[in-house]
């Protein structure tokens, strides 16, 4: 879908322009200086996991996280989520690999407002770095063949220093319409199991082939998941059938994830779309974004257009030196291998198009900046959608919401994330919302 006709007061500290084809701003709606700013702390979590509150470990509290208690009946001094995050990012039981300078508190400024066509969802943060993270992945020439080159920093290769920490920072919003049983408690820990990628017992490759759930959708590894998926909630071994959990997605017990990626989304001005339930899925369609590897070869697919660019490829030495994204309708070309490579030029390991993105996957736009150490991020979200695998945002609602920032070249559970908190659209007088949307004149 098209983006909305919001104007540069809109985007007024977050328009952005690249040679690489990111949207740019069009004139001037929303005054942002006159829309309330929520701050919503976020602290780094460690491996603290949906399994780890309610065992003995999580002591005192264990008791009260089995009985549906939420996180904040006990974490509500003011100063808590500091606390915690910066007490779990200098390592112990809940952090094996601690990340050298990584902050273990982040206060994200929230701002919200809608019209009649979509929710407008402001976020600004102060990243770890003092460059934004936009850059992800690349595809190498070692003289030779084609290797990836650069890892998120919580993997061995980066750990042990074989390989460079690259990852695009990220802003995720998960949205609960009240149909997903113990989130508005919880929230984001529902979906954070032992098993998964950098947690407690994560998963081996010779675990999920025999697993039959995950045989029967086709995934290779274990992500985000919701307790009711499986008959075990605490097992990620475990699992409904496909008919069982279509059942579920229908009844809405699903959790929207939208997710800004300063990298494979923001260089053409969009937001991926996804949920969680039995993985962390995206939606039905395309999206914005793609493997740029041939599957056979590992070379890639597109190199840049050097006549419109200036190169085809780049080195080490271009890293964090402007924005490199590799747009199919943009800048890119079909990969030469003819065309002199030499050992360390780079291409991108992902190529984006905002022309291919299609379905309930392309539903979200989203215009950013990174100025003096900070994130302005404007997410653009529609009304009354109806996929069956969206969450329907209308105006009234109040929804259950969790946020999360990547920084500093990492992923999964390398973010700081916020305790849950509650999202209205005009909201009525008397309800009690943490963050309630303004209606645009």
């Amino acid at each position: 879908m098209k983006l909305s006709k919001i104007t540069l007061s809109v985007f007024s500290a977050c328009a952005v322009l690249t040679a690489g084809g990111a949207l740019a701003a069009e004139p001037a709606k929303i005054n942002w200086s006159k829309i309330p700013t929520v701050n919503v702390p976020l602290f780094y979590p460690g491996q603290s996991s949906y399994e780890w509150l309610r065992s003995d470990a999580h002591k005192g509290a264990s008791k009260e996280v089995k009985r549906g208690d939420a996180c904040t009946s006990c974490h509500d001094e003011s100063d808590a989520e500091k606390d915690m995050g910066e007490k779990l990012v200098k390592g112990g039981p809940l952090e094996p690999m601690p990340v050298p300078g990584k902050k273990g508190y982040v206060n994200l400024k929230v701002q919200a407002a809608y019209d009649s066509k979509n929710a407008y969802l402001r976020f600004q943060w102060k990243t770890d770095n003092p460059y934004p993270g936009n850059e992800h992945q690349y595809l190498r020439f070692d003289g030779k063949e084609w290797k990836v080159f650069g890892y998120p920093k919580l993997d061995k290769v980066v750990q042990d220093g074989k390989q460079p920490g690259i990852y695009e920072d990220r802003m995720s919003i998960m949205i609960d319409d009240g149909k997903v049983a113990g989130f508005a408690q919880q929230g984001c820990w529902l979906t954070c199991h032992d098993g998964q990628r950098d947690m407690p017992k994560q998963f081996t490759k010779e675990e999920v082939a025999a697993n039959a759930m995950l045989t029967a959708i086709k995934k290779t590894d274990v992500r985000k998941y919701l307790p009711d998926s499986r008959t075990d909630p605490s097992d990620w071994k475990t699992g409904k059938t496909v008919e069982e959990l279509e059942k579920i997605k229908a009844a809405g017990g699903f959790v929207d994830l939208i997710q800004w990626r300063a990298h494979r989304s923001h260089g053409v001005g969009m937001a991926d779309d996804g949920y969680v339930l039995e993985w962390r899925l995206g939606d039905a369609g395309k999206d914005m974004f793609g493997s740029n590897a041939d599957k056979e070869t590992h070379a890639p697919k597109f190199m840049w257009d050097e006549k419109k660019v200036g190169y085809k490829a780049i080195t080490a030495l271009q890293l964090r030196q402007g924005e490199h994204f590799l747009i199919r309708e943009k800048n890119a070309v079909p990969f030469d291998p003819n065309a002199g490579w030499k050992e360390g030029d780079m291409i991108p390991d992902y190529i984006m198009s905002r022309e291919d993105a299609k379905g309930s996957a392309a539903d979200n736009n989203a215009i950013a900046n990174w100025k003096d150490g900070t994130w302005t991020v404007v997410m653009v979200r529609p009304l009354g959608l109806s996929n069956n695998d969206d969450k329907t945002l209308k105006e009234g609602g109040i929804y259950n919401v969790g946020f999360a920032a990547h920084d500093d070249n990492i992923t999964t559970r390398g973010h700081q994330v916020s305790f849950v908190k509650t999202l209205g659209l005009g909201a009525k007088k008397g309800s009690k919302v943490d963050i309630n949307a303004v209606k645009l004149p």
